[in-house]
């Protein structure tokens, strides 16, 4: 299937590496996704060469909330190929759609599949016990979990879960921002910030990834003219940052005091 709507959890999905059960577990919707990319993946997975996961995407789509989902379709920025889809399942826009009128952004599930009570049983879980949780439920406490559990879920060496975490419907800025200034972070976390354009609206976050070490180069010089100039400043004298990163930040202070 062509990409109808990417992140990088979704292209995770489409390489085709990902473990059949967490495949399955995407099928069922038990990864709470935002909108658009609960439907992109169960798009993907209605496709899986494996049955079971491709049944149990089709059932998942089945039971998707008819009012929901089209007064989701009614969005502007949903993708003609998903509109299209389901239009060919008898799915249209909502022509009163809630979306059209109160810019509601989708940023829950459409579908929320229950835990079956395990994840009360995890919800105050230590950082040791976090780590020792199997995949699966790890990936479920990215999306669903609470805000410490994501700040602890970020550094995940699996990269699989450190990403489901940006893609939380719960995460908000201020906890982006505190992933951006996280040096004990991977760098596709600090890639996958620098490349979303929501975030980058945001001072704050683009502050700290130019002052983040851990931070590619190519990103933080990227984003240090939008800096003010105190803190370009700032990082002309970092010697904990790259030294590329300092001298281009000599060259905007330079330029900016003449």
């Amino acid at each position: 299937m062509d990409p109808v709507y990417r992140t990088p959890l979704i292209d995770l999905f489409r390489k085709g590496d990902v473990d059949k059960a967490i495949r399955l577990l995407g099928a069922q919707g038990a990864l709470a996704l935002r909108a658009h990319e609960q439907l992109a993946l169960l798009m993907i997975l209605l496709e899986d060469p494996d049955p079971d996961v491709a049944g149990k995407a089709e059932e998942t789509i089945a039971a998707l909330p008819l009012p929901a989902l089209s007064a989701f379709l009614a969005r502007g920025d949903v993708p003609e190929t998903m509109r299209s889809f389901f239009a060919s399942r008898g799915v249209q826009p909502s022509e009163t759609s809630p979306a059209r009128e109160t810019g509601e952004d989708f940023a829950e599930p459409l579908l929320d599949m229950p835990d079956d009570g395990e994840e009360g049983g995890e919800a105050d879980a230590s950082p040791t016990v976090l780590s020792s949780l199997p995949v699966m439920d790890r990936l479920k406490l990215a999306t669903k979990g609470t805000r410490e559990q994501r700040a602890q879920l970020i550094r995940d060496s699996n990269k699989m879960v450190s990403t489901a975490v940006l893609s939380s419907p719960k995460i908000n800025e201020s906890e982006v921002e505190a992933f951006a200034k996280m040096a004990n972070v991977s760098e596709d976390v600090l890639r996958i910030i620098g490349a979303n354009r929501g975030w980058m609206k945001h001072y704050g976050i683009a502050h700290g990834l130019v002052r983040n070490p851990k931070t590619p180069p190519g990103i933080s010089t990227r984003l240090l003219p939008r800096l003010s100039a105190r803190d370009v400043k700032a990082v002309a004298t970092d010697r904990n940052v790259p030294e590329v990163l300092r001298l281009a930040a000599r060259r905007i202070a330079v330029t900016t005091q003449r």
